[in-house]
């Protein structure tokens, strides 16, 4: 039987000399749980809104991306394109344009990334289900049409059901400016057919075209911006971005859906990693009420120390009994704000009691998204655990010397 373990147990449910030490524990305790709370609440909703965006950005991008290391633009002969295709688990091709162009429509001006895509686009893609206005096509009776996204319709002030087309204005490649405007731009026109809607950062950015049509404007020839790949469900995009990664070498990137847009989640990873640190950070000043319990405690029961050390109870075991006492507190309130927390999260997840500020039903989402990691919550109660051994050992280090030596004397 475990000595010391055995009297921190009683310690901490007996009534105390000075009512104050009850109170104190349980604020202790009540700190815990609600910081361990905290930590696994908020992390969630983090995560919540992390893969959100992922789930935006997996509608309108491909499973792989191939681009140059260097340069704009390269030509595929370059590669080897047969091998990159018979790789197990990749499912489609695509070759497209993309290059910056000035819009006009009517007095607006605007600059967006006009992409060229091809025919199975919608295929490997869910632009069709992003479309919140129009159709999606890019052909009808001869005549050519984009789909434009919802920020570039905004500034241009363009929509599917206007007579007008929307001009399109490039530079001329290889050549050199001239005094007549006419010979050093290419000019194109379409009309809208569709209007999509995805996240600001895509929706004022991008017109879609066709690589047919792109081709012709840009004057690109063979040469292309970057290869689209649509990989299996079922396979692993990890290991076939890694063989095609050898395929090709150092010369070119091969990025996953994450690695496409890698700012936006590594600033999203950063503020999720800040956050949990200024947790921590409250929870370590919160843990600051228990190093006072046991201090306060030490004092409540000089008597029994006395007694206990008469009964031939070394210093360490006494120690260890304090010690004991606080992880007991550390381990209770960190299992109990855990639980709560998850269950906080389960309750949001399938009720939506939080609602988003302002949603009114104009948004994919009217409540606060949540995704429960199960290294999130053994990494906050590993945290809660190693805070509460910290604050049980300051007081056990320092403040037991004194109240031992003190026991001896008398």
């Amino acid at each position: 039987m475990n000595l010391p373990f055995f009297i921190a147990k009683r310690y901490l449910v007996s009534k105390k000399k000075q009512n104050i030490i009850n109170i104190i524990s349980g604020i202790s305790m009540a700190g815990i749980v609600v910081g361990a709370m905290a930590i696994i609440i908020i992390v969630s909703v983090m995560n919540g809104f992390t893969q959100l965006i992922g789930i935006f950005y997996s509608d309108f991008d491909p499973d792989l991306k191939i681009t140059p290391a260097e340069g704009k633009m390269f030509d595929p002969a370059e590669i080897d394109v047969q091998k990159i295709k018979e790789v197990p688990g990749v499912v489609s091709y695509s070759e497209v344009i993309e290059e910056v162009a000035m819009l006009k429509y009517g007095k607006q001006q605007y600059p967006a990334t006009v992409k060229g895509v091809p025919a199975n686009y919608n295929q490997y893609t869910n632009i069709e289900k992003l479309l919140t206005e129009g159709s999606y096509y890019f052909e009808k009776q001869g005549i050519d049409y984009a789909i434009v996204g919802q920020g570039v319709a905004n500034y241009l002030s363009a929509g599917v059901s206007f007579l007008d087309p929307i001009d399109i204005y490039v530079p001329k490649k290889g050549r050199q400016f001239s005094l007549n405007p006419s010979r050093s731009i290419n000019h194109g026109y379409l009309y809208p057919a569709g209007i999509f809607s995805v996240l600001e950062e895509i929706d004022a950015q991008y017109i879609l075209v066709s690589d047919t049509y792109a081709k012709e404007l840009f004057e690109s020839g063979n040469k292309v911006s970057a290869i689209e790949l649509d990989v299996d469900d079922s396979a692993s995009i990890n290991e076939i971005q890694k063989k095609i990664q050898g395929i090709l070498g150092e010369k070119f990137h091969v990025k996953n859906k994450e690695e496409q847009h890698d700012l936006v989640f590594k600033t999203m990873k950063s503020e999720k990693w800040a956050v949990y640190f200024i947790l921590i950070f409250i929870l370590l000043l919160a843990s600051g009420n228990m190093i006072g319990n046991l201090t306060m405690l030490y004092i409540d029961k000089k008597e029994d120390i006395t007694i206990l050390k008469s009964m031939g109870l070394t210093t360490q075991n006494i120690n260890r009994i304090f010690l004991y006492q606080g992880w007991i507190i550390s381990f209770v309130g960190g299992t109990v704000g855990t639980l709560l927390g998850i269950f906080v999260c389960w309750l949001q997840i399938e009720f939506e009691l939080i609602k988003l500020p302002g949603a009114n039903g104009s948004f994919v989402i009217s409540a606060y998204p949540v995704s429960i990691m199960l290294s999130d919550v053994i990494l906050a109660f590993l945290a809660v655990l190693s805070i509460g051994f910290l604050a049980s050992w300051y007081p056990v280090k320092f403040m037991s010397q004194k109240h031992l030596s003190e026991t001896n004397i008398n």
